[in-house]
């Protein structure tokens, strides 16, 4: 895994890098077409106290390279190459973790993806990370929640820099399922609001749930499937699921704003997401369809604390105080 990463190193084209500070947590991500969402995503990671961003576009035309190019605080590289082929992006992601957070925090996420925590009201990043430092936690684990709107897919309006919580306002509390998978030991989480709509005849094809999406980085790591599994071994235990004794928090899943629909079609076409695209047609044509997600059972989200309470995230208890 980690020669694939240094082999991939050739397919990055620098664009921009900016200072990288010598302490703070280290954001990634692996993005393309994303300029209706970076304003927020940025702002929101900048208030939660990151200390840099370090991004691949993978081929935008939206005008996502141009505005990442003129962040401060963001150092940007560019590819054409297949994210199929680079294991979904991973291997891009891993060498830039090699080259730039070694020894540091790292935090992996998609732009569709909001990290919370119970007390993140009043916890930044690095505080949460002291924290974590303190208990000898090497990692930060998190339930990937899907959020959706009330209404019908495509229906919504969503202007661009909008908090993606005010359009996508549900979510499914359950139920959710795991194990463990040998020989990594990788956990396995499925449920939610996609298994119930899109793969209710086969549950045992619906998305992976859980990500370890926080970690002190080390050369030696690799991850192995996103933020599902890595190396070595002992790692994939940082995080225990729902209800588990781990810290941990979620990562909120804002993939179903309204450009969702016209978004499908193009993935579709592309083939770029799954190891076999075309078991996954017609996932994407369920989507072009505009369905409603909503149902009896979803509840309004209104924050971590809720999800604390409903033991879908840990309870802020493990926290180390500050006096």
């Amino acid at each position: 895994m980690l020669w694939r990463c240094i082999r991939a190193r050739r397919q990055l084209s620098l664009i921009s890098q900016k200072p990288v500070p010598n302490a703070g947590v280290l954001v990634f991500s692996v993005l393309r077409n994303e300029i209706a969402r970076l304003p927020f995503f940025l702002e929101f990671y900048r208030n939660l106290g990151s200390a840099h961003f370090l991004f691949v576009d993978n081929g935008s035309d939206d005008g996502t390279a141009e505005y990442l190019a003129g962040q401060p605080d963001c150092s940007l590289w560019s590819t054409p190459a297949s994210y199929r082929d680079a294991r979904f992006g991973l291997d891009w992601l891993n060498w830039l973790q090699i080259r730039f957070g070694h020894g540091r925090w790292c935090l992996m996420v998609d732009a569709d993806e909001l990290l919370v925590f119970d007390g993140d009201d009043a916890c930044t990043l690095p505080q949460l990370t002291e924290s974590l430092e303190q208990i000898g936690q090497g990692g930060f684990g998190a339930l990937m929640l899907d959020l959706y709107p009330q209404a019908a897919l495509g229906t919504d309006t969503y202007k661009q820099g909008q908090d993606p919580r005010e359009v996508l306002t549900h979510f499914d509390p359950g139920p959710f399922r795991q194990s463990r998978q040998e020989p990594r030991g990788n956990l396995w989480v499925q449920g939610g609001a996609r298994e119930r709509v899109f793969f209710a005849d086969a549950p045992e094809r619906s998305p992976t749930l859980n990500k370890i999406p926080l970690i002190k980085w080390r050369r030696s790591f690799a991850w192995t499937n996103s933020c599902h599994a890595l190396l070595p071994r002992r790692l994939n235990f940082l995080y225990d699921g729902p209800g588990g004794g781990t810290p941990s928090g979620a990562l909120l899943h804002t993939k179903f704003l309204p450009e969702i629909v016209e978004k499908a079609q193009q993935e579709r076409q592309r083939r770029q997401h799954f190891h076999t695209p075309e078991d996954f047609d017609d996932y994407y044509r369920q989507i072009e369809e505009a369905p409603v997600l909503f149902s009896g059972a979803s509840r309004r989200y209104d924050g971590p604390t809720q999800l604390a309470e409903l033991g879908l995230i840990s309870k802020r208890d493990w926290m180390v105080s500050k006096k």
